[in-house]
């Protein structure tokens, strides 16, 4: 895997070994609750950055594949697994690689990751006084989800479980229940929460470059991902407007709002408050039983789920999620330089 990231500054102070912490958190393999393929997901520069500093040319990189499989997939050149991009990618293109580690599998995130780490130590070096910080939790596995509202969480406290879930006793449950699961041969989805704090206000566009539809764009685009809330979200939508609007008031960092439905954007630009978001993930699509579908030809047949994959991609999405939401922000931040004199 690789990638290429542009448009960063130069004079950027990379540190590599932080680099990889985050490639680390989302690495298979490292628990029970992940798949158990094993890669070090070690990643390597090969351009834009020279002497520890950002050039300001595109910065390139690869990650190479370890622990490669591809006869776990044989059973699938003429199948099409349900759930999967399988049939879409092949009436897209009129054929595909049915080996695994595609633009359809989870395997790419690994570079998403990369570019998320570098906007991440960006950020902090653009605005080091009070540099943004965001921090995504898994805040429901199925139907087990966090007693608490929404807040910042730090890695330490996120990390404590395999699960990263902030909640110590909703985080034995879901560990149970992920196991449980695995057992029995499926899979299991719920909901990773992110938030975003110390964004200045003043981000985002108006109208075609609003912030939460960059940030909807950005985190509809990892896989698996089937719904996004932000602020109060659906819930929101039971209240009235006398319930829902977020009254301004004085706080000793400036003008504030006092409850926050918004979930800190408002018409498209970033009021300063925290920026809460709530990402749905499917269940995982390959399960171990045998599921109905057909061949190329149409022919009703059976197909197998084989190799290594999640029970659950939760624990791993979190590093995903984050890397995202760094990205459409370091992009916005950007912007911000040039909005007004």
């Amino acid at each position: 895997m690789g990638g290429v990231v542009d448009g960063v500054p130069a004079g950027v102070e990379l540190n590599l070994p932080r680099i990889q912490e985050e490639l680390d958190r989302r690495r298979p393999g490292q628990s029970k609750l992940t798949t158990q393929r094993k890669e070090t997901d070690t990643v390597t520069l090969l351009s834009g950055v020279y002497e520890g500093r950002t050039t300001g040319t595109p910065i390139g990189f690869t990650i190479l594949n370890g622990d490669v499989r591809s006869a776990d997939y044989d059973h699938l050149v003429d199948r099409y697994r349900p759930s999967h991009a399988d049939y879409t990618y092949e009436a897209k293109y009129g054929h595909r690689d049915h080996r695994g580690g595609g633009r359809a599998s989870a395997r790419e995130t690994v570079s998403r990751v990369v570019a998320g780490a570098i906007a991440r130590q960006m950020l902090e070096q653009m605005t080091p006084e009070a540099p943004p910080a965001v921090s995504a939790y898994v805040e429901r596995v199925e139907d087990i989800a966090m007693p608490e509202a929404p807040a910042f969480h730090d890695k330490k406290t996120v990390d404590a479980t395999p699960i990263r879930c902030p909640h110590a006793e909703t985080a034995a449950r879901m560990i149970a229940r992920i196991k449980e699961v695995r057992k029995a041969g499926d899979t299991v989805g719920g909901a990773v929460t992110v938030v975003a704090t110390q964004i200045p206000p003043g981000w985002g566009s108006p109208v075609f470059d609003k912030l939460h539809a960059d940030l909807a764009k950005a985190l509809w685009s990892l896989p698996a991902v089937k719904g996004l809330e932000l602020g109060s979200g659906f819930s929101g939508t039971l209240m009235r407007g006398s319930e829902h609007n977020d009254p301004f008031v004085a706080k000793e960092s400036g003008i504030g709002t006092s409850t926050n439905h918004s979930g800190g954007i408002q018409g498209g630009i970033s009021n300063g408050e925290n920026i809460v978001l709530r990402i749905g993930f499917k269940p995982v699509a390959t399960i171990v039983e045998d599921q109905s579908t057909v061949n190329r030809d149409g022919i009703p047949t059976l197909v197998a789920g084989k190799g290594r994959h999640d029970p659950c991609v939760l624990p791993r999405a979190v590093p995903l999620v984050e890397a995202m939401v760094l990205l459409v922000l370091a992009d916005h931040a950007l912007r911000q330089r040039y909005a007004r004199l």
